[in-house]
């Protein structure tokens, strides 16, 4: 399915653009129900110039696959898995989470960070599949990559909740030399990014918002780095040192057609509440 230079695109630079793995009609309905999903998530959410920063960045709903079975199919796409496990060149894809990030008509740019550290993965055979319902563009917030940053390894860890520690990030002497490329995805495409790979996003100036599902990926056989809670691994007691494998963390691929997982136990209460309005299942 991955040919050969998209692979080593990827395995150059750390991001690539894969087209045809999503069909126009999937992507005319999935959008309605994840928008229709985020739109329920986030109803108590205030408004645009009332939020913080990172708020302002995009809507984040996170396993969306756990409380809206409808969209379970989606998460769990054998084609764009079969691209995710390619792309790693391992035998075998688990779920970490999935997410929409909707970035709504006005939002803010998204600081540049790489998604690794937030994870409690030891390994580093994790990738992002980003799907753009109605692709994107420079002008609604288009994905920018600095290209080769996943080979530099875990630089720094940034919290995205705070800008100054995104700049910092690109002032590193490993880091502040790459130049971004941003990076127009169209409809039915999908871009990749690798879980090292330094990423950020333009802004939304449109009158239209932003909307697209995420889905991320491990290797099989990953094993569990510290004890940073998370419930991708919490719920399932899925101790440090251990294999991540549990009803948290499925098989995405290989997967038998139609066999789709039954979601994990619920988040607890206090965690949800922490995490902020609509961002976790309900």
């Amino acid at each position: 399915m991955i040919d050969a230079d998209a692979a080593q695109r990827f395995r150059a630079d750390g991001f690539v653009v894969v087209d045809g793995l999503v069909t126009e009609e999937e992507l005319d309905h999935y959008e309605t129900l994840v928008t229709a999903a985020v739109a329920t998530r986030k109803r108590d959410a205030p408004p645009l110039a009332e939020r913080s920063a990172y708020a302002q960045s995009f809507h984040q709903c996170i396993n969306l696959w756990e409380d809206y079975p409808a969209i379970r199919p989606l998460t769990f796409h054998p084609r764009v898995g079969r691209a995710a496990a390619e792309l790693l060149d391992v035998d075998g894809v688990r779920l970490w989470h999935d997410q929409a990030l909707y970035k709504e008509a006005g939002g803010r740019a998204t600081d540049p960070h790489q998604d690794h550290g937030y994870w409690p993965i030891r390994e580093t055979d994790t990738v992002t599949a980003w799907i753009p319902f109605r692709g994107s563009t420079l002008a609604n917030g288009a994905m920018g990559y600095l290209p080769g940053s996943h080979l530099v390894g875990v630089r720094k860890f940034v919290n995205i909740f705070a800008a100054e520690d995104a700049s910092a990030l690109m002032d590193l002497p490993e880091i502040r030399a790459i130049e971004p490329v941003y990076v127009e995805v169209p409809r039915g495409s999908v871009a990749f990014h690798h879980g090292l790979t330094v990423h950020m996003a333009k802004g939304n100036t449109t009158d239209v918002d932003r909307a697209v599902h995420t889905v991320i990926y491990l290797a099989d056989g990953c094993t569990r780095r510290n004890a940073m809670w998370h419930p991708s691994v919490d719920r399932d007691g899925i101790e440090v040192g251990a294999p991540i494998a549990g009803a948290c963390t499925p098989f995405v691929w290989p997967r038998a057609d139609g066999d789709l997982p039954a979601p994990p136990p619920p988040i607890p209460e206090e965690i949800r509440a922490i995490a902020g309005t609509g961002t976790l299942p309900d």
